[in-house]
């Protein structure tokens, strides 16, 4: 039977780039392999068909005697299924086009490097609002893991040094031969490291770190706030085989305050003040985080109000000007009163209930006329 033209097989014009055949192939074999298709016999051959014409066509010199001659310039180098079953080294194809799915690269896979960076090491730290403000310094207490001082990170006793590993020739992966097609796995002698230590460390048992808690002193700039991070390069664990320490990232928390709530650079209180104070007008001391400052507030002051202390806020972290602090005044209703105090109130009532007047208590009146305007509107 005459074979099928391996550029059809494959999809791809006479013109293809090695880039388009290799990304025909690796579409087709993803499509028809036998792990995807089990017990798919035409799955199978076609399968076998389109890893022949990748084999011929991604090889330059195949390739030129396929162009010239066809078939019959490539029968008998390894180009053909024929008879008895494929004869090229398909390993080789399979890790060329696949190795980046199984971290190998053709014929040959990747060393692993024993070098690592260290890891990235996190710390929460809780902050007063007075803290975060003005700026602090803490001591941090790190459990983290450092480089062996007796070893130097190598994890190798003193005097010796790790030796390649005889499995993989230092490679650190191992092919595994799984039918007709390989898979390259981490070499299980080595976990990977391309390097065996047969004398290991007494401090560090051969792992190149141990545990240690770290103090720190870390300065936190004024004006930082919750969701702040800090990050200080090279505090985290160090690396093995003498790789780079990882940083370590303190994660600010400001924890709430009793008379303060805080809103970026703005600062919010609530003070409370008496009715006479709101009704005659009078002055108070406002608690600020400078100390106290003198409010003046005007007569007739309504429960709720809006004061701002310009400037009495938060200087930014990141620069800007100093945010404002909001003051809101909260009416407070006198309680335990005696009875002469009740008496006097209920002369004062006497004096402002003047016939329905809204004089002394236009929002009073205000509301009640709309309340029996919606009760008129509903009849």
């Amino acid at each position: 039977m005459s074979k099928q033209d391996y550029y059809e097989l494959l999809g791809v014009s006479r013109d293809a780039s090695d880039r388009d055949i290799k990304k025909a192939y690796r579409r087709l074999a993803m499509k028809y392999h036998p792990d995807r298709n089990p017990d798919d016999k035409e799955a199978e051959d076609k399968f076998k068909e389109i890893s022949e014409a990748y084999e011929v066509l991604s090889d330059a010199q195949k390739k030129a005697a396929y162009d010239q001659f066809g078939h019959a310039g490539v029968d008998g180098q390894g180009g053909g299924f024929g008879g008895g079953g494929f004869e090229g080294n398909f390993s080789d194809i399979f890790g060329d086009v696949f190795g980046d799915i199984f971290g190998g690269g053709g014929g040959g896979g990747r060393r692993r490097s024993g070098v690592q960076r260290g890891a990235d090491l996190r710390y929460n730290l809780d902050l007063s609002l007075e803290e975060a403000v003005r700026g602090c310094e803490k001591t941090l207490e790190i459990p983290t893991l450092v480089s062996c001082e007796p070893c130097d990170g190598s994890g190798a006793k003193p005097g010796t040094s790790a030796k390649t590993c005889s499995t993989c020739g230092g490679m650190g992966q191992v092919r595994m031969q799984q039918g007709f097609f390989s898979v390259q796995q981490t070499c299980p002698t080595c976990r990977g490291e391309g390097k065996v230590i047969s004398d290991p460390c007494d401090a560090c048992h051969g792992q190149g770190r141990v545990e240690k808690t770290k103090t720190l002193q870390v300065k936190i700039p004024a004006g930082v706030d919750t969701g702040d991070r800090i990050r200080l390069s090279g505090e985290g664990e160090a690396g093995t085989h003498g790789g780079p320490a990882g940083d370590l990232y303190v994660q600010v928390h400001v924890r709430e305050h009793p008379i303060f709530q805080r809103d970026g650079k703005h600062l919010y209180c609530e003070v409370p003040i008496s009715f006479v104070d709101a009704a005659l007008g009078g002055e108070l001391d406002v608690p600020t985080l400078d100390g106290r400052v003198k409010l003046k507030i005007p007569a007739e002051t309504q429960t709720g109000k809006l004061f701002r202390l310009r400037g009495k806020g938060i200087a930014p972290v990141r620069g800007g000007s100093t945010g404002d602090l909001i003051v809101k005044v909260m009416v407070e209703t006198p309680v335990n009163l005696n009875s002469r105090q009740k008496e006097l109130l209920r002369e004062f009532a006497e004096t402002t209930e003047d016939g329905g007047n809204s004089k002394h208590s236009p929002k009073k009146h205000g509301f009640f006329d709309s309340v029996k305007k919606f009760f008129e509107d509903m009849t």
